[in-house]
């Protein structure tokens, strides 16, 4: 699909949670109260200034990120959705997915939700092991998670479930076995993540450790396995869905389409002429919240990325999905041929190892190779920095 013919994604971020896990390293915070009127009038303004910078887009997809974003009052869901209808016009198929945890009062939420206009919901599962559940800082037990699963399937057309793997001594037989259990529950798409243990965490400050690289390459093969055989094959190096169930709205982010972020924190893409421009929204959510009273909008910084800077970021975000880069999209997105913006030199090598794959105009990982994506695309990135004019 040419670039031109792409929608717009939005992005919704919502930065407060009931606790703190010790393995996130999100813009994520514990508030003792939170003003919601306050909030939904900001996330509106902030809308309406997006909107004028956006003229003529259709919006394809609406994304409620944090944080937990089920913390939100339906009603404040409800007046965002309502707000993107007034500002853009909207694809008939728009997908418009929602962040949740698996807690009861949560999970009680979910047909207000459905309600107000969300019709895809992610939920933060982690695992149905109540063990894991509490080494992992969770505020639900096992037996809440597949409640609210039953009650994602009740109110949703789509939904989806977070699971984490990788902690040292997390044994292979042990995660095929609650892989396969935790399948019983799925639907079309399955989010599966291996543990990081990421500077600033809980996790880091107690010096945890993940799994060992050999354990690691090993449960990571399980998933593949476990998940190829029950029809729910990889498209990204973390995300499994079943042919057409893929999350529209990140696989868009992922291909390089534009996307407005809204929110503490949020990023966002958008393309102006030949150019495009990198957004990013005041973290803190006093600050944004002051900044979006004040002007309208939060925005901290625009940036003007050269074209191999976009070069770079299209093959960081394309090389993680199972399709790879398609050369003419990458050309019209960066204005460079993508044998510029990589070591020509670099790909027989990799393809010799079994680690990319060139498929006509496309060139992909390897399920080998998206195992180590750091290094194949240490390899693979030129170290000049070509402009669209040299070409």
């Amino acid at each position: 699909m040419a670039p031109d013919d792409d929608g717009l994604g939005i992005y919704v971020h919502w930065p407060f949670c009931i606790s703190k896990c010790p393995y996130c390293d999100f813009n994520s915070h514990v508030a003792d109260a939170v003003d919601d009127a306050r909030w939904r009038s900001a996330l509106l303004l902030e809308l309406a200034h997006a909107a004028k910078e956006t003229p003529g887009r259709a919006v394809t997809s609406i994304f409620f990120g944090g944080g937990t974003p089920s913390l939100i009052p339906p009603a404040s869901v409800g007046a965002v959705i309502d707000a993107v209808h007034r500002h853009w016009s909207v694809a008939q198929d728009v997908e418009i997915t929602l962040e949740a945890n698996p807690s009861s009062a949560e999970a009680a939420r979910f047909a207000a939700l459905a309600a107000a206009g969300v019709n895809r919901l992610s939920l933060g599962v982690q695992s149905l092991d109540d063990a894991v559940l509490r080494f992992l800082g969770r505020a639900h037990d096992a037996a809440e998670a597949r409640g609210a699963i039953a009650a994602a399937a009740r109110y949703f057309p789509r939904y989806s479930f977070d699971l984490i793997y990788g902690w040292a001594e997390h044994a292979p037989a042990r995660w095929h076995q609650d892989l396969t259990q935790a399948l019983a529950h799925a639907g079309s798409h399955v989010s599966v993540y291996q543990l990081t243990i990421e500077p600033g965490t809980a996790f880091h400050r107690r010096r945890m450790a993940a799994g060992d690289d050999d354990t690691l390459a090993d449960l990571y093969e399980v998933t593949q396995d476990v998940l190829d055989a029950a029809g729910l094959p990889a498209y990204e190096v973390s995300n499994h869905a079943r042919p057409g169930h893929e999350c529209r709205h990140n696989r868009a982010v992922w291909r390089g389409g534009d996307y407005l972020g809204i929110g503490p924190g949020a990023h966002g893409r958008l393309r102006r002429g030949t150019t495009t421009v990198a957004q990013q929204r005041h973290r803190g959510p006093e600050r944004w919240l002051d900044a979006v009273e004040g002007s309208g909008h939060g925005t901290q910084r625009e940036t003007r990325l050269v074209p191999f800077e976009r070069a770079e970021e299209l093959l960081l975000m394309g090389l993680r999905l199972t399709e790879g880069v398609d050369a003419g999209r990458f050309r019209a997105l960066t204005g460079l041929p993508l044998d510029r913006a990589i070591r020509p030199e670099a790909v027989q090598p990799l393809t010799d190892e079994g680690l990319i794959a060139v498929r006509g105009a496309r060139l992909a990982a390897t399920p080998r190779g998206r195992l180590c994506l750091d290094s194949v695309l240490a390899a693979l990135l030129a170290d000049d920095a070509p402009t669209a004019a040299d070409n």
